[in-house]
């Protein structure tokens, strides 16, 4: 606890789409710097958070319900993306063809998908080039989308999300797709940016995004919080294997988790 007002705080929100609730009384605060995952299986609510974050849901008014960025009730993309970058796999499937990395990285700074007529400064790209080399990505700002790998084009959409240095970097199910090589060098990256100081959350069903930075974990299930606390007490046999419905036995390694006996 610093003082300041939370990057993020959920204080029972409640989200109902087409007569369903899919987020229910929801409770959650991130503070400035803090590493975080959040972990469910398919269907918890966990893009339905994210999509609340980032003001595409809303939640149902009634009293008691505190829905804050930075202390503020109302935001819009352009004050999010300097609190919170996020890359999706909604996102990474937006960019194809024949767009250029490096124009995936501009944009960026617009919140656009890409430039259109928008006007790019020489500082941003200066600024595009930094993090992208900072992210072991400056090879491939020349390259088209289309002739990427998923992990090549997943971390050039990281540089997009960290080009306006914001306090947390968001990454929704980051490994889908990723074949091991690229799992490995995504891992190492977001622990390069977890270190940098950049607060890392991620949101996932799998164990082995859990990057070892990340000492709070939160578990969805049914739209709710069911757990949230320190890893080490949050990611137990009996915890994990009742969020999955499956018998398990967690083992861990130089600070990763990974589920066995299933």
């Amino acid at each position: 606890m610093t003082g300041r007002p939370p990057l993020l705080e959920f204080r029972d929100v409640t989200v109902v789409r087409d007569g369903r609730t899919v987020l229910d009384a929801v409770s959650l605060r991130l503070d400035e710097g803090e590493h975080l995952a959040i972990l469910g299986p398919n269907g918890a609510g966990k893009s339905t958070l994210i999509r609340t974050v980032l003001r595409e849901f809303y939640p149902v008014r009634h009293e008691g319900t505190v829905f804050t960025c930075r202390g503020r009730s109302t935001w819009d993309v352009f004050d999010l993306r300097s609190a919170i970058g996020v890359v999706s796999n909604d996102l990474q499937q937006a960019y194809n063809g024949d767009v250029p990395g490096r124009e995936v990285v501009i944009s960026g700074f617009f919140s656009s998908i890409g430039l259109f007529n928008h006007r790019v400064t020489g500082e941003m790209e200066h600024e595009a080039g930094r993090v992208a080399r900072f992210l072991g990505v400056g090879h491939l700002l020349d390259r088209p989308m289309a002739s990427l790998s998923s992990g090549e084009a997943r971390r050039l959409l990281i540089a997009r999300a960290l080009v306006h240095e914001p306090a947390a970097l968001l990454l929704d199910e980051p490994t889908v797709s990723l074949d091991l090589s690229a799992l490995h060098t995504l891992r190492q990256t977001l622990r390069k940016v977890a270190r940098s100081g950049t607060a890392v959350i991620v949101v996932t069903h799998q164990l082995h995004d859990i990057v070892p930075e990340c000492d709070r974990v939160v578990l969805m299930r049914g739209g709710r919080i069911v757990a949230d606390g320190p890893k080490a007490s949050i990611l137990t046999d009996a915890g994990i294997g009742g969020l999955f419905d499956v018998p398990v036995r967690l083992v861990r390694e130089d600070g990763w988790y990974y589920a066995t006996g299933y």
